[in-house]
């Protein structure tokens, strides 16, 4: 699943995409080379209010307000950072289902994914990305809330938000190969598409359409990582997003043991 999501550039860099686009004047214009899901963080997001594309940030993971229970709604919310693609129009029980028509982007340089090889100790981070985009969007899902500040005795509006998945490409399959969601993907699309699904007017066969789309692996790049969670810093200072090169890294796709040197543990 998207759990891990990278913005290295200048946010402004979206207005290209969207010149009519109203960016709330709170932002603070930071470069976020690793964004965790599952610290619940504030992050960039796109959505449309009164037909016009905004930009603002949002919390990831969305807050079930049919929890009553505060405590066990911010628990619950590690558990909603995805949005399984197939159950959006389809799974009328669902969440997703009730908030189908929330639809935003979650703008990024690149996402990190992890794969498993055999004989490895360790998973080997990769970060993944649209080939000659210095920006791209993910299709997501967000709800608004209202809460009162306890300070001020306002009511503030606030919004969570959830990213998009799909099952997996050939290149995605060989790269998120284990666990208990492998040979998922985020929803990764074009300029085109991520235009139309903030558009209030897309129609419910448009959506699934976009639900439905696959974007080929040769569109897609990658690269391998050092080491993007636990805190420890690359041996070379050097940001989380740059390249590191993994000895006898086998190729995608060929992931046997080992014959020769053992993986260091970086973990």
């Amino acid at each position: 699943m998207c759990y891990d999501i990278c913005f290295h550039t200048n946010i402004l860099l979206t207005t290209e995409a969207f010149p009519a686009l109203i960016i709330d004047a709170t932002l603070d214009n930071e470069s976020l080379v690793h964004v965790e899901g599952h610290r619940l963080p504030s992050f960039y997001t796109i959505y449309t209010n009164d037909n016009t594309p905004r930009l603002t940030t949002m919390e990831w993971g969305v807050d079930p307000l049919y929890i009553s229970d505060p405590k066990e709604r911010l628990s619950r919310r590690a558990g909603m950072l995805n949005a399984r693609s197939e159950r959006i129009l389809d799974d009328h029980k669902s969440y997703w289902y009730r908030i189908k028509d929330n639809r935003c982007l979650i703008p990024v340089t690149g996402i990190y994914e992890h794969r498993q090889i055999n004989g490895w100790k360790n998973k080997v981070p990769y970060l993944i990305y649209v080939q000659d985009a210095p920006v791209f969007y993910i299709p997501g899902l967000y709800q608004l809330r209202d809460e009162v500040d306890t300070t001020t005795g306002e009511i503030v509006r606030s919004g969570t938000y959830t990213v998009i998945t799909r099952p997996a490409n050939t290149l995605m399959g060989n790269i998120h190969n284990s666990g208990d969601n492998k040979h998922r993907m985020p929803l990764f699309i074009t300029p085109d598409i991520a235009q139309q699904w903030i558009d209030p007017s897309l129609s419910a066969t448009g959506v699934r359409e976009i639900l439905n789309y696959e974007m080929p692996s040769e569109q897609l790049a990658y690269k391998t990582v050092y080491t993007i969670r636990g805190g420890k810093t690359r041996p070379d200072n050097k940001e989380k997003d740059a390249t590191w090169e993994w000895p006898n890294l086998p190729p995608l796709g060929n992931d046997n043991p080992l014959n020769s040197v053992s993986q260091q543990s970086l973990f």
